[in-house]
Parts: structure tokens; sequence; C-alpha cells
């Protein structure tokens, strides 16, 4: 048999959990994930819970945010054509503002 994997908080973690989602859904969750510089399962779960998503500015973060934001102007310009992207917009710009005042934790949008 082999070794029990354990989390950061020596948490054995053998339940799977599985959902169903629109292609746009599960974009629109790798997008913010991405952005949150989180797993994808540390997301879901946080995120579920009720939990704080707190981002703290790294070099990962930061390359997300500035492909998110080069994403967004090539495809869109300013324009927005619909709630998904405004969203993830006003996540970006929250982010970037937080970071420029130097603010070490971030608090993610729900």
């Amino acid at each position: 048999m082999s070794k029990k994997n354990l989390d950061r908080k020596g948490r054995f973690r053998n339940k799977i959990v599985s959902v169903r989602m629109s292609e746009e859904e599960s974009k629109l969750l790798d997008r913010r994930v991405l952005l949150s510089g989180l797993t994808k399962q540390d997301y879901i779960i946080n995120s579920i819970l009720g939990k704080e998503i707190a981002v703290y500015g790294n070099p990962y973060v930061f390359k997300n945010l500035h492909d998110e934001l080069m994403h967004l102007i090539e495809m869109y310009g300013i324009e927005v054509e619909n709630d998904d992207d405004e969203e993830i917009i006003a996540i970006t710009l929250q982010m970037i503002l937080a970071m420029r005042k130097k603010e070490r934790k971030l608090i993610f949008p729900e």
C-alpha cells in the first residue's frame, strides 16, 4: 500500500468531490485560480467553505495579472462584452491597485 499524502496541516484528504461545469464556467474558474495564485483545489475548497481568499503579491501572481490584462487589451481594447470579463477586469484592477499601494495581503473579491 502506498504512503498517505497529507496536506500542509497534516490532514489526509481521501474524499473526492466532482462537479460538472460548462466550458465558459470552467474557463472563468481557471482564470480566477490563476489570478489568486492558489492551487485549484485550495481555491475551490476556500470558496465553497466561504473562507477568505487572500492573494499575496509574488512574481507568479504578477505574471498572471500581466497576462490577463494583455489578453483583455488584445481581445477587447476598452470594450467589455459580458459580465464574466467585467468581473475579471475588476478583480485584476483591484489587485494591481493594492499591489501599487504595497499592501502585503490582497483580499480576493467573491
